[in-house]
C-alpha cells in the first residue's frame, strides 16, 4: 500500500496578526471628501481667476483654525477632534475674506472655531462656524474686510467642473436636496427681483456663478451640524434662506447670503429643539395619564 503524505494543515492567523494587518490596510476616511472638494474649488478658482488675496493669508486662516480646534476640543470635549471640519472652516475663511492685512484671517478663523464651543444650545452649536466668523467680521470691521465677489464670467467650464464634483459629493452625503432647493428658490427669486428692480433676470442670477456661492451652497447651507434633522425641514429652511436673502438684497445688503443664513439657520435649529422638547413633554404627560 502506498503511503500518502498528508498535506500540511494551515494554521489560522492569530488575532494579533490580523489586527496588525488590518492596521496597515488603507482605508479611506469619508470625512476627508468635503476638504478635498473645497480644495478643488480653491485650485480651480485660483488658477482661473486668482480668487485668493494670497496663499500665506489662506494658510494662516487654516493653521489658526486647526490649532484652535485641537486646543478647544481637548479642553471642552477631552479628546482630539478630527481636523476636517477645522480645515474646511479655515480654507473657507481664506477664500471668502478679502483684506490687505493678515489679522482679519486669523481673527475670523478664531471666531469661527470658538463659536462652536461657546455658543451652544443643548450641547450643540447653532451657527455655521465660517459663516458666523465672516458675518461678525463684516459687521464689526467693514473698514478692513470685504467679501469675495468674483464671478466665473463667461467661462462656464470652471463652474461646470465644480458643480459636477460638488453635486456627486453632496449626493453621496444625501444632502443634495438642500442644494437643489436653494438653487431653484434662488432662480425663482431672481425673477421676482428682476421684476421689482428692473434689472435683467441674468444680472440677478449672475452671483450664483461665483466661487463664493459654490462654497455657500455646498458647505454652508448643507453643514450637518447646523441644519435641522428632517429632510422636509431641510428643504423648508433652504427655501427660507433664499427668501431672506432676496429680502436683504432688495434692501441693498451687499452680503445678503451670509446674513440670511446667520438669521435663518440658528432660528430653525432653535425652533426644532423647542418642537422636539414640546413633543417629548406631551408624550410623557400622555404616558402618565394612561398609567394613572
Amino acid at each position: 500500500m502506498k503511503s500518502v503524505a498528508s498535506a500540511p494543515i494551515s494554521q489560522p492567523a492569530s488575532p494579533v496578526a490580523e489586527e496588525k494587518s488590518a492596521r496597515w490596510r488603507f482605508r479611506y476616511d469619508p470625512r476627508f471628501t468635503p476638504p478635498l472638494l473645497i480644495t478643488c474649488i480653491l485650485l480651480v478658482g485660483q488658477i482661473t481667476f486668482g480668487i485668493l488675496e494670497s496663499y500665506s493669508r489662506t494658510v494662516l486662516a487654516i493653521v489658526t483654525g486647526i490649532v484652535l480646534e485641537m486646543v478647544l476640543g481637548r479642553m471642552f470635549a477631552k479628546k482630539w477632534p478630527h481636523i476636517a471640519s477645522a480645515y474646511i472652516t479655515g480654507i473657507s475663511v481664506g477664500i471668502l475674506v478679502r483684506s490687505p492685512a493678515f489679522w482679519p484671517y486669523a481673527l475670523c478663523s478664531a471666531l469661527s472655531i470658538t463659536s462652536k464651543y461657546v455658543i451652544r444650545v443643548k450641547r450643540r452649536h447653532i451657527f455655521n462656524p465660517s459663516n458666523f466668523g465672516i458675518c461678525v467680521l463684516l459687521f464689526l470691521a467693514p473698514f478692513a474686510v470685504a467679501g469675495l465677489s468674483i464671478q466665473w464670467g463667461n467661462n462656464v467650464w470652471p463652474m461646470a467642473v465644480i458643480w459636477m464634483l460638488g453635486s456627486v459629493t453632496i449626493w453621496r452625503l444625501k444632502r443634495f436636496h438642500i442644494c437643489a432647493t436653494y438653487v431653484a428658490s434662488f432662480l425663482v427669486f431672481s425673477l421676482v427681483r428682476s421684476l421689482i428692480t428692473g434689472h435683467t433676470f441674468w444680472a440677478e442670477v449672475a452671483p450664483l456663478t461665483g466661487p463664493m456661492y459654490q462654497l455657500y451652497i455646498f458647505f454652508m447651507i448643507t453643514d450637518p451640524k447646523t441644519t435641522v434633522s428632517t429632510r422636509r425641514g431641510q428643504i423648508i429652511v433652504a427655501f427660507l434662506v433664499a427668501l431672506a436673502e432676496m429680502i436683504l438684497r432688495l434692501n441693498e445688503f451687499v452680503y445678503a447670503p451670509f446674513y440670511a443664513l446667520f438669521i435663518v439657520g440658528p432660528a430653525a435649529l432653535l425652533f426644532e429643539m423647542w418642537w422636539k422638547s414640546r413633543q417629548a413633554s406631551t408624550q410623557e404627560l400622555s404616558a402618565q395619564q394612561r398609567g394613572a
